[in-house]
């Protein structure tokens, strides 16, 4: 496949699979790859976006993007997709070897984005451990318990965004923290939007004490419509997502060229998913609801036209391969 560090014969993905990953993207609420950014930036965001996707289908039980009957995961199934988001970290880890490289498709096209941007496979590694508590952790009794699910299942999204533009974030810094709050944000959003869908799968990500709180049952989900109370709940829980969302806004008046127009559009599709929750009174069982490409273009317009605060982030500003594995932050769950 040529050079494994310049990507210089990258390997073309399966019409197929290609074609379901864009149709994916397309159905995000947010802008994976805004039309406006540079091609080659948005190659590495489609690059590890769809590792993203391919690890969350496996989780799923998605195979080949055909949509499987939704229902509770039985013990051999659980065994099945453990063994097979297992084998993709392995294979995963070989994007950094000095070996052939790794097998899957998608992961050969993940080299040369990892090695130009500086990515580690820490953060994919989170969402291969988020991926493996689906298959046996179907519950969350508190929000503070929801939110470290969050961890490993959003926030490694915001890290690698970031190192794609070469902005530097270390661990602990506000760059960094900011973006793990936008990050859990829309994750919370997207599982007010699944509640169904959810359900379906045998999981409820709404915590229970909020749902004992507001006096909703496990059953009420199945009803063909929310009731009073769930719809209470869901206004409560995109109110707390959408503050998550606020407190991490600052990162945008940190952000800089196109960094700051991606990011901000991250932040737009998650403004307009609560538009819609709100727009559908929290019926999310008559159907998620469905954002508006015209509200995501109403916040981003917004949020860009306010003035960037603060010192200048630290971007790259050469977007050549790396010569040499980066090291890794921090070791990974799997």
């Amino acid at each position: 496949m040529g050079d494994r560090r310049t990507g210089a014969a990258p390997v073309p993905a399966a019409a197929p699979v290609q074609a379901r990953l864009r149709d994916a993207e397309r159905s995000e609420n947010f802008p994976v790859a805004l039309r406006v950014l540079p091609a080659v930036t948005r190659a590495h965001l489609r690059a590890v976006y769809d590792v993203v996707r391919v690890i969350d289908d496996i989780g799923d039980g998605d195979s080949e993007g055909a949509q499987q009957d939704r229902h509770p995961v039985t013990a051999e199934e659980a065994a099945g997709r453990t063994a097979r988001l297992h084998g993709l970290c392995t294979d995963l880890r070989r994007v950094w070897d000095d070996g052939p490289g790794p097998e899957a498709p998608v992961l050969r096209r993940l080299v040369p984005t990892a090695w130009a941007c500086g990515l580690t496979r820490e953060p994919f590694e989170r969402l291969v451990a988020a991926n493996l508590a689906d298959q046996y952790v179907t519950r969350y009794r508190t929000w503070g318990d929801l939110l470290a699910y969050c961890v490993l299942s959003a926030d490694p999204i915001g890290r690698m965004v970031l190192a794609v533009f070469g902005v530097d974030a270390p661990p602990g810094s506000d760059l960094q923290r900011w973006s793990d709050r936008i990050c859990t944000a829309l994750q919370i959003l997207e599982h007010c939007q699944d509640v169904a869908e959810d359900r379906a799968r045998g999981r409820i990500y709404l915590p229970a004490d909020d749902l004992a709180s507001f006096g909703v049952m496990e059953a009420d989900l199945d009803a063909p419509h929310a009731s009073p109370a769930l719809r209470a709940l869901l206004a409560e829980v995109t109110g707390r997502a959408c503050a998550l969302l606020d407190e991490g806004t600052p990162l945008l008046g940190r952000l800089h060229g196109w960094a700051r127009v991606a990011v901000t559009g991250y932040v737009a599709g998650g403004r307009a998913a609560a538009d819609a929750l709100r727009r559908s009174d929290f019926d999310v069982l008559a159907g998620a609801p469905e954002a508006r490409r015209r509200d995501v273009v109403r916040h981003l317009v917004r949020d860009l036209t306010r003035p960037a605060r603060g010192p200048r982030t630290r971007e790259r500003e050469s977007r050549e391969p790396r010569s040499r594995e980066p090291e890794s932050r921090e070791q990974g769950a799997v």
